[in-house]
């Protein structure tokens, strides 16, 4: 039986705990806060070239976008896929099929994004494909919202954590995240993540092999949160791990009025500040974006017939 899952009184049921949201139900029966069954629900399967440098590279990023996701902001920008019920219902012999196919595509790597609510069948398809030759590194592409004991499932089979940190106010990640204990779960998650990544390593030609980037992005009228973020991480790793200080935030709806932040993009003086601060504190290792990286054109297209 898996880490975060348990039987109920009749001793014949698993029911799911996997994240932080508890929802304690079977998933063969009902969906809980992430949306999603038992079964593993793709709702796209491509080459990536979005990513940072080190992960999309020349060739792109071989990145798999799980349907489902346990955290719902607010702001979603993959919003149309983070109910569950977009996209594919595969079969772990599938995912592993997969896999093969973006690596004879001369993906750089496998991309696994928001795949948290499906960790155990991750974790069998890896050791599946490990065994018949995969090679190229495995990224677990996440929110941050995770259980230390659920990643601990994954020890020895991926190879780069790419986990946000979103916030560091609780106040905040309950406006929209509706995750008060974000910033406590976010801490022990990268601090798992760490454990069993603890270097940075990338080839000869730039691209990551294995290690730990941590991904912040800017909300706008929040540079506070932001730097509180980048505060936590460079004095917890140093230069230990990278981060990912990102300005794209795009506004995919209106926004009512207690929200009106969300309703713009992020300001050129406000990303300025918080690289700025970046810059006070020591950091190094550390990848930041041009104004023009968001927008709709840089989501993924996930109204494709076979994903």
């Amino acid at each position: 039986m898996a880490i975060g899952h348990k039987v109920n009184e009749h001793n014949s049921i698993n029911v799911c705990s996997l994240c932080p949201r508890n929802c304690n139900i079977d998933r063969s029966l009902h969906t809980g806060v992430c949306g999603s069954s038992n079964i593993i629900r793709i709702a796209r399967a491509d080459l990536h070239f979005y990513e940072e440098p080190c992960i999309s590279g020349k060739n792109g990023s071989g990145a798999v976008f799980f349907s489902g996701c346990s955290m719902h902001c607010v702001f979603c920008q993959n919003e149309e896929i983070s109910d569950g019920v977009k996209g594919m219902d595969i079969s772990t012999e599938q995912l592993t099929e997969i896999f093969f196919e973006l690596k004879e595509g001369k993906s750089h790597n496998i991309n696994l994004v928001t795949g948290d609510h499906y960790i155990p069948e991750i974790a069998d398809t890896l050791i599946r494909a490990r065994s018949k030759g995969l090679d190229i590194p495995v990224i677990f592409n996440c929110s941050g919202y995770e259980k230390a004991e659920t990643l601990r499932i994954l020890d020895g089979l991926i190879d780069v954590y790419l986990p946000d940190m979103k916030y560091a106010e609780s106040e905040l990640a309950k406006k929209y995240s509706n995750a008060e204990d974000y910033p406590d779960v976010v801490k022990d998650a990268i601090s798992e993540m760490v454990r069993q990544q603890p270097q940075i390593e990338f080839d000869s030609e730039g691209m990551i092999k294995k290690g730990v980037i941590v991904r912040n992005l800017l909300l706008p009228g929040h540079v506070m949160n932001s730097k509180k973020v980048l505060r936590y991480l460079h004095e917890t790793y140093g230069n230990q791990i990278y981060l990912s200080i990102m300005s794209q935030y795009t506004p995919m709806k209106a926004f009512p009025d207690s929200l009106q932040n969300l309703n713009r993009r992020v300001k050129k003086s406000e990303y300025e500040r918080l690289l700025d601060y970046a810059i006070k504190l020591g950091i190094e290792n550390a990848y930041i974006q041009e104004m023009n990286s968001s927008g709709k054109d840089f989501i993924p297209d996930f109204n494709l017939e076979n994903p």
